[in-house]
């Protein structure tokens, strides 16, 4: 089964008062591009994480975010009790030496604007335990991430197998048209030569170069060709996910031989069927673009 490289997970956990919530998301790219945006007490443990990201993902554009939310009781800045004890004091000090009025409103709403007053608390080190409930919370946003993968990749899987059997099917509406169009070939050039009284046929010479010419317009061994690369996609889906370049390989040699089959017809039927082709094979190329 194939994995899209498209995908999203999210998972929180509460600790302490807070909430860990880990969010990820990724699109396609040739190799494994990560960013992450990481909360400042959970740094130190950055290379643990992009090591758990890679070894899963492998392969995309991957964000990362870890952070913190708080409630609202931790998340409320202190007051500084000592600092603004202080600041009264000294305040009332001042308006009794100098003989200024005190504000006939309350102190809080100066008291309060003063430096330091407002105290933030942060946790100043990670303890083991919190750190292994955001690990799982890492861990279960990749997995949630990789659940969206295989839901991606088994769509992709549904469109490439309904995309490789209409190029199947049109492939089998080209043979009709072959053994007519040999004839048609054979009766215009007798025609053709007909038309000039004054010219001497060698009907031997003629008869080899008539062979020699279908013989460029045959199209078996493009027809064998393609028919081996559409298998060799079914079962190159079935080996399971990071086979996404091999994918678009095999791609690649099926529009060499549907552009050499289509070079080869001159009957305006098979020019149809093959454009047909070629319009599966693009939405192919498209989408194997997202596979890993």
């Amino acid at each position: 089964m194939i994995l899209s490289m498209t995908g999203y997970g999210k998972a929180s956990a509460e600790f302490g008062g807070k909430k860990i919530t880990a969010e990820i998301k990724s699109l396609n790219s040739k190799a494994l591009d990560l960013q992450t945006r990481i909360a400042p007490i959970y740094r130190e443990k950055e290379m643990e994480i992009r090591n758990m990201i890679s070894i899963e993902l492998e392969r995309g554009k991957v964000d990362f975010s870890l952070y913190i939310e708080r409630d609202d009781v931790s998340a409320a800045a202190p007051i500084n009790r000592p600092i603004l004890k202080s600041y009264l004091e000294q305040m009332r000090s001042i308006s009794e030496e100098f003989g200024i009025d005190e504000p006939e409103e309350q102190w809080f709403p100066t008291l309060l604007r003063l430096p330091d007053v407002l105290t933030k608390t942060e946790v100043a080190e990670l303890t083991e335990e919190e750190w292994q409930v955001a690990r799982g919370v890492v861990a279960e946003s990749i997995a949630h991430l990789m659940d969206f993968r295989r839901q991606e990749g088994a769509a992709l899987e549904r469109k490439f197998t309904e995309k490789i059997d209409n190029i199947a099917t049109l492939l089998a509406q080209i043979e009709p048209f072959e053994t007519a169009r040999v004839e048609k070939i054979r009766v215009r050039i007798i025609d053709g030569l007909n038309s000039i009284p004054e010219v001497q046929i060698d009907r031997n010479r003629l008869e080899q170069e008539m062979i020699y010419y279908i013989e460029k317009l045959d199209i078996n061994e493009e027809k064998q060709r393609l028919a081996n690369h559409l298998r060799y996609f079914r079962e190159t889906m079935q080996n399971g996910h990071g086979q996404g370049k091999k994918l678009g390989f095999i791609a690649q040699e099926m529009g060499r031989e549907i552009n050499t089959t289509g070079s080869k017809s001159n009957i305006a039927e098979m020019q149809n069927i093959v454009v047909r082709m070629k319009d599966e094979l693009e939405q192919i190329k498209e989408q194997v673009l997202n596979v890993m």
